[in-house]
């Protein structure tokens, strides 16, 4: 669904926007990728946790073939979690580092940019963004200003997200509709209802709707609207509060992290292939099943009825026949070969095309070299190269609104500052060959750049530090041995 808003064309109330945009965003297409990508991601996957066993029996009274649900017959469920090994793998590797931000103006300036995002973003927001986006197809961070006026950041889940974009590129909204939904207890009824929030540059309208499906019932949320100074005429509030201060942000305050330029789904690349390889694990372990239950063909059999048949059968493991008696186990032969090879074949397909490493290929062997790793990684790397480029520009979409954050909270104007983003990814190296390299590149490059690239380094600019101070602590040591040498080299001592 590609939803581009035209506030000149459109003549509906805000209520009716929301609801008409809600009805084709819920029944859309990629709003399912989305849910299926989430269900995929928990192992959940649909298409096997779904399946029934069906067996066809004729209706005599139509003359048809009906298709009967037959709970007797072996359904194993399989679902493999192949999502979530290449989701993690990918997040992991692109967005585990702490990310590195550089800026040619002012150092405190990027230290005011450090302070407003917080620490925890890295490992609270960030990898969550790529979780969200590499299922969803993006993500969606809402800055906000809380009630103590500190910047803070939220998380939107992709299927609960609506942007009305006003250009084909989607780099630009005009609104952003926001839903989701609430338990709440109403007398002695616990129900669900669903609030919506309606978001433009100029503010937010808060709805609400105790209906389900489609053709929402939206009506104006009234705790929101409380103490709220709202226009009679409009029911939109500022985008937030300070104490008594109002304000807002000149913008639409969300933020798109996009897994690609096409905002697709991971899901939409392997999914076919996923619900092959459960399908198929899954007919095998039916199989097994049934072939416990052995059909017997029996001839001459001198007992009196089955059921004695099966228990002497289970009891003595032996049988008693006529003279011209006989008992053959009926079972049908499955081509074990032919399935592990089909198996396995789909598990190379998956990470092929699903642009993963498979840990326990060949090809890793015991210690693979780091041009070997490359090759290895060379897929994985095409992947995240179109998540970095998408995520760089919601990093600097994040920038723009930490300024404006500084912009209203006094402490100046710096939009005039470009901030570089740099994405440290954890590289799969040959550990003993980096650090020999390190050690061969002495003399050759800075010690910084060899710092930077070292193995077991996980802050260069910390790591520089200490050399720092390592090297000052060894020089006072010196000078301690030394004093008159030292004193001589002052300039205060020495031959007279």
């Amino acid at each position: 669904m590609d939803i581009i808003f035209d506030p000149n064309k459109n003549r509906m109330t805000h209520m009716q926007l929301c609801r008409l945009y809600m009805d084709e965003f819920i029944k859309s297409r990629e709003r399912k990728w989305m849910l299926d990508g989430e269900a995929y991601y928990a192992v959940d996957n649909p298409a096997i946790m779904n399946r029934k066993m069906y067996r066809y029996q004729e209706n005599k009274a139509t003359g048809r073939i009906d298709r009967i649900l037959d709970l007797a017959k072996p359904n194993n469920r399989r679902a493999h979690g192949f999502m979530h090994i290449l989701v993690e793998d990918k997040v992991n590797y692109l967005l585990s580092k702490p990310f590195t931000l550089s800026c040619e103006g002012s150092e405190d300036y990027l230290q005011m940019v450090k302070d407003a995002i917080g620490k925890t973003f890295q490992a609270k927001r960030l990898m969550r963004l790529g979780v969200d986006a590499s299922n969803g197809g993006l993500s969606w961070l809402h800055p906000y200003i809380d009630e103590n006026g500190a910047f803070r950041t939220m998380i939107i889940k992709p299927g609960q997200g609506i942007p009305l974009w006003t250009d084909n590129d989607h780099e630009d909204m005009n609104g952003f509709i926001w839903f989701y939904d609430v338990d709440t207890i109403e007398g002695q009824e616990q129900k669900i209802i669903t609030k919506v929030e309606y978001w433009t540059p100029e503010g937010v309208a808060y709805y609400t709707s105790d209906s389900e499906g489609e053709g929402q019932d939206l009506r104006l949320d009234s705790e929101r609207y409380l103490d709220a100074a709202v226009d009679e005429d409009s029911e939109f509030m500022e985008h937030f509060q300070v104490g008594n201060a109002p304000g807002n942000w000149g913008k639409v305050p969300f933020i798109a992290f996009k897994n690609n330029d096409y905002e697709l789904p991971d899901l939409k690349f392997v999914k076919t292939l996923i619900d092959g390889y459960d399908k198929a694990r899954s007919d095998v372990a039916n199989f097994l099943d049934e072939a416990r239950s052995i059909v017997y063909a029996l001839k001459g059999y001198g007992g009196h009825d089955l059921g004695e048949f099966m228990q002497e059968l289970n009891y003595f493991r032996a049988i008693s026949l006529d003279e011209d008696g006989g008992a053959e186990a009926i079972t049908a032969p499955i081509d074990i070969a032919a399935a592990k090879d089909d198996f396995e074949t789909l598990k190379k397909d998956i990470y092929d095309f699903g642009q993963g490493v498979d840990k326990n290929s060949d090809k890793l062997g015991n210690s693979p070299s780091g041009i070997a790793l490359k090759f290895i990684y060379s897929g994985l790397d095409l992947k995240c190269n179109r998540m970095e480029n998408a995520f760089k520009d919601g990093m600097d979409q994040l920038f723009w609104f930490v300024n404006r954050y500084l912009e209203l909270t006094g402490t100046g104007s710096f939009y005039d500052q470009e901030i570089d983003v740099t994405f440290n990814r954890d590289i799969a190296i040959n550990e003993s060959q980096a650090i020999t390299d390190c050690q061969n590149s002495k003399g050759v490059i800075s010690d910084e750049t060899i710092v930077k690239n070292h193995p077991w380094v996980e802050d260069a600019d910390e790591e520089l530090e200490r050399l720092k101070a390592q090297e000052e602590a060894a020089q006072k040591e010196l000078s301690d041995m030394f004093p008159e040498q030292n004193a001589g080299e002052d300039g205060q001592g020495g031959e007279e």
